[in-house]
């Protein structure tokens, strides 16, 4: 699920609530400009600027949560 960044942090710091007893959260980072290799290539050939953005994924093994920054 792609929360935005504030409720993605509210769900993060309730995963690791949960979690504090028994279990892990991982925690994944990755660059990303959110659009397909194909626009991605256009947009270059076309001399535009590509934003690259971070993927944050979290998950407890149970629950899968991201979000974009």
């Amino acid at each position: 699920v792609r929360l935005q960044p504030d409720p993605f942090l509210n769900e993060l710091t309730s995963m690791f609530e949960r979690t504090t007893e028994k279990g892990s959260v991982w925690v994944t980072l990755k660059h990303s400009s959110d659009k397909s290799k194909l626009q991605r290539n256009k947009m270059k050939t076309a001399g535009e600027k590509i934003e690259l953005r971070c993927l944050i994924r979290a998950t407890d093994g149970k629950k899968t949560i991201s979000t974009m920054v």
